[in-house]
């Protein structure tokens, strides 16, 4: 009888073992298998979420398309090789970046859509994604060419670039800028990878081209030192100069003045301000406590266009530093908010003081100035902004401006006699509110169709 006991006693022991083992293994499994559907749930998640994004931001692309117009398209996109595998497009807000990039979408991929993207990175379906992310799940969905607008907005983008170009040998890139991005100077160097293009706001050509739906072609420096008078003889035949020139010096230099005219001048200064208060604060790091010190300047700058400059007195009158000061006219000029004219073109022009500082077109003198804008001015800022855009040009001591070393010019009324340029070798006189010139005397506006 203690026998069995002792026998009864042990089988329930072993029992007892082999249903807690039986219990431990059901329980691995149950939790391997809830491991499992946890990690695939979250893959699941993870490719749902990233198609969805991909997906928006393609519909996105495709709606925003649809809006863009391509009866008018800049001369500039002709300049950019677009074959080139890494793209770079650097210029002030305003200047049509934007446009310029969906419409050559538009114009050369409207059967192959599937295989292009345009994201722009302050839109609010970019927020919190990686550029790399992005350009990986692209090319794994068979995209080849990745138009990236704003590009500025994203930190780190210099190096996300670098790393999608050197990963990814089948992907275009193009991406637009602020004029301020730091292409050479970034720590992801990308100059000798990139190809960069700077773009400005409408020629006076393009303006005509806009208002008249008449194309004329651009014209070379040399051709109009050689033969104005034939060019302003043909462009004369088909157009009245004289009244798109004064809409176009107040109110055509950014291609949005087709789209609210009588709200042309408030969006001006709105561009001036994201210039000022977002973008040189973000990428220069300017303290936003600073940025009413620097529009005081421009707004002592636009005052007396064309300013020159006296260092120690204009510092002492917005109170910083001289070192401060010539960092903060730098800027404008890095910004697109003005120009400056130097003596020599050698050296740091950082470090350079300006022998005369310009506004950079001649709209934002109209915005900026509470005085009337001085017609002789007016007329030197629109020759330096349009000149200036592909040409070298510098201070002269006799005449108002040096263009590539070799041609001078002196900017003047219709009345101004040529005595000032009398026995200088390619001396030229600019003249406003003529229709033709007459040896080496030259109408201002021709000069606007040089892009």
């Amino acid at each position: 009888m203690n026998d069995e006991c002792h026998c009864s006693v042990n089988r329930e022991i072993s029992n007892s073992g082999r249903n807690e083992r039986v219990t431990n293994q059901l329980s691995s499994k149950i939790s391997l298998n809830i491991y499992l559907f946890t990690v695939i749930s979250k893959k699941c998640l993870y490719l749902y979420i990233t198609i969805s994004i991909m997906e928006e931001l393609f519909n996105r692309y495709q709606r925003i398309s649809q809006k863009i117009q391509t009866d008018f398209v800049r001369s500039f996109m002709q300049e950019v090789n677009w074959n080139a595998r890494f793209i770079g497009i650097k210029g002030a807000r305003g200047v049509g970046k934007t446009t310029l990039l969906l419409q050559y979408l538009k114009i050369n991929f409207t059967d192959k859509r599937a295989l292009t993207l345009y994201v722009s990175l302050d839109s609010f379906a970019f927020r919190g994604k990686t550029l790399l992310g992005l350009a990986d799940e692209f090319v794994r969905n068979g995209g080849k060419h990745l138009f990236l607008d704003e590009v500025h907005k994203y930190p780190n983008w210099a190096q996300e670039l670098k790393n999608i170009y050197d990963d990814y040998a089948e992907l275009q890139i193009v991406f637009t800028g602020s004029s301020l991005l730091e292409i050479l100077n970034s720590r992801a160097d990308l100059s000798r990878r990139v190809v960069i293009y700077h773009m400005q706001g409408l020629s006076f050509r393009e303006y005509i081209m806009l208002e008249t739906g008449i194309y004329f072609a651009p014209l070379t420096l040399e051709s109009i030192l050689k033969d104005h008078l034939s060019w302003a003889g043909l462009i004369n035949a088909k157009i009245k100069v004289f009244p798109h020139f004064e809409k176009y010096l107040k109110q055509g230099y950014y291609p949005f003045y087709r789209e609210e005219l009588d709200l042309y001048e408030q969006r001006v200064e709105e561009v001036i301000n994201m210039m000022l208060e977002i973008e040189l604060p973000l990428l220069r790091g300017i303290d936003v406590g600073l940025v009413p010190k620097i529009k005081e300047l421009l707004a002592i700058i636009s005052a007396s266009v064309p300013f020159v400059p006296n260092i120690v007195h204009l510092s002492k009158k917005i109170e910083i530093h001289r070192t401060t000061l010539m960092s903060y006219l730098f800027y404008l000029q890095e910004l697109g908010l003005t120009f400056h004219l130097v003596k020599e073109a050698t050296g740091s022009v950082r470090l350079q003081k300006p022998a005369k500082i310009y506004l950079e077109n001649t709209n934002f003198m109209y915005v900026l100035s509470s005085l009337s804008a001085n017609r002789g001015n007016v007329r030197e800022t629109f020759f330096a902004n349009q000149v200036g855009y592909k040409h070298n040009i510098r201070f002269h001591e006799k005449t108002d401006f040096l263009v590539n070393n070799t041609y001078a010019f002196e900017i003047r009324g219709k009345d101004k006699s040529k005595k000032q340029i009398s026995g200088m070798e390619n001396a030229f006189i600019v003249s406003d509110e003529i229709e033709y010139g007459y040896q080496n005397k030259i109408p201002i506006w021709l000069f606007g169709f040089l892009y």
